[in-house]
């Protein structure tokens, strides 16, 4: 066995977010400009919303192919291995002819933010003590909310400044940026040569999935853990297809907001740059909420019951984001920053304690962003359907996602978690 060397959390998890801020930021870099594209390349409604929904529905063919992958190869790996895809999609897509070939250049974008959305979280579980897991998780969780808000107040600035293509190829430098920062901070976890006891590795393992160390016998520890290699079928249990529910529900809405939302209200008369603060208000508060929920999780263990409470409030904050103006309008944004997005802080953590064992987390990893990817594309392509080609039917699309929100608490709540 390998003895793990642990690192600085705050180092370790603010690197590593810093990679997926930026990739957040290539996804996120089409909502508040997406009807200008559309004008630029004679584009149908429908075929704008597949530049969101051909990232995540790529998201969703690759992501358990990059989960297999990242047990043979170092997540740190394959996290500059993505910033590569994500330099060739730039290059292509700022210099598209058509929109095809526009399209082309997000799908492969797509595939590189599945990559780090995958591998992320495990870099973290491998670098920080198993105390901070929670903590960590919730400063990762940032990473698509920051990069949704940095790219909604940015890119209409440098798009129009710039253009399409000094916009492209200036968030693909970003992230070629943050990659280098966290190749830099983010050391190899493991030092060879340093064997560690098989009871050691257990309780290391244990702990760094979010389970105290003293509620696991070392004796049914190591007969359950040790030797056994991860397999799928181990994931198709009742309360892991119940908690990925749970997931597709948040990202139904999560997309439903960021993606659509400021094209609704930008259909009603508001401004490009006030409609894309309005869909990024409870992403920037989530900042600060995220994290909070992650170390409230560490300190009281209650991570499902937090999980509950934060998704409740998902699906009708969404509505109101559809269907109201003024001041409801701006309540239901930030009770949504406020509790709703805590959500994305404890999702990994919840996770980690929802699959049957620590050594699962790899290919599990791939799974659950393919359920993202899966839940990211019901978002944008099927909720862009209710709305309609004018983005009119609100109530409808509203009512939609708000039903889908709280199905999802409800798996949540009935699922189990160690």
């Amino acid at each position: 066995m390998i003895q793990p060397k642990y690192q600085n959390y705050l180092v370790v998890s603010l690197s590593v977010l810093a990679v997926g801020v930026t990739m957040a930021m290539v996804q996120y870099k089409v909502p508040t400009i997406m009807i200008a594209i559309m004008e630029q390349y004679a584009m149908s409604a429908s075929g704008g919303s597949w530049l969101m929904s051909i990232f995540t529905l790529m998201m969703a063919v690759t992501a358990i192919a990059i989960g297999e992958l990242s047990v043979r190869m170092s997540p740190k790996r394959i996290i500059v291995f993505a910033t590569c895809l994500i330099v060739l999609g730039s290059v292509m897509g700022a210099f598209a002819p058509n929109g095809i070939v526009l399209l082309v250049s997000r799908g492969i974008e797509g595939i590189a933010l599945t990559a780090v959305t995958t591998c992320g979280p495990l870099v973290i579980q491998e670098s920080v003590a198993p105390g901070r897991i929670g903590t960590s998780m919730g400063i990762w969780g940032m990473w698509g909310s920051l990069g949704s808000a940095i790219a909604a107040f940015l890119t209409p600035l440098v798009f129009a400044f710039a253009g399409l293509t000094s916009l492209w190829l200036f968030y693909g430098a970003l992230v070629v940026i943050a990659t280098v920062i966290m190749c830099i901070c983010v050391r190899d976890p493991f030092k060879k040569g340093s064997p560690v006891a098989p009871e050691d590795a257990v309780n290391a393992s244990e702990g760094a999935s979010g389970v105290a160390q003293s509620d696991v016998t070392p004796g049914k520890a190591a007969a359950s853990h040790i030797g056994a290699k991860p397999s799928y079928r181990e994931l198709l249990t009742k309360d892991v297809l119940l908690f990925f529910c749970g997931f597709i529900a948040f990202n139904i809405c999560l997309l439903a907001v960021l993606s659509l939302v400021p094209s609704i209200l930008q259909m009603r008369g508001m401004d490009v740059s006030l409609s894309g603060f309005v869909s990024t208000l409870p992403m920037i508060i989530s900042v600060a909420s995220s994290p909070f929920f992650g170390m409230l999780s560490d300190k009281t263990g209650k991570t499902k019951w937090l999980l509950v409470f934060c998704l409740f409030f998902l699906g009708p904050c969404t509505f109101v984001l559809y269907n109201f103006e003024s001041a409801v309008m701006w309540v239901g944004a930030v009770v949504m920053g406020v509790i709703g997005m805590g959500t994305t802080g404890l999702m990994i953590t919840a996770f980690m304690k929802v699959i049957s064992r620590p050594e699962l987390a790899t290919i599990g990893m791939g799974v659950l962003i393919c359920v993202q990817g899966i839940g990211q594309f019901l978002g944008t392509f099927l909720v862009q359907g209710l709305l309609g080609p004018s983005f009119e039917n609100t109530l409808l699309a509203g009512s939609v996602v708000m039903i889908i929100g709280l199905v999802g608490t409800l798996c949540t709540a009935l699922c189990k978690m160690r």
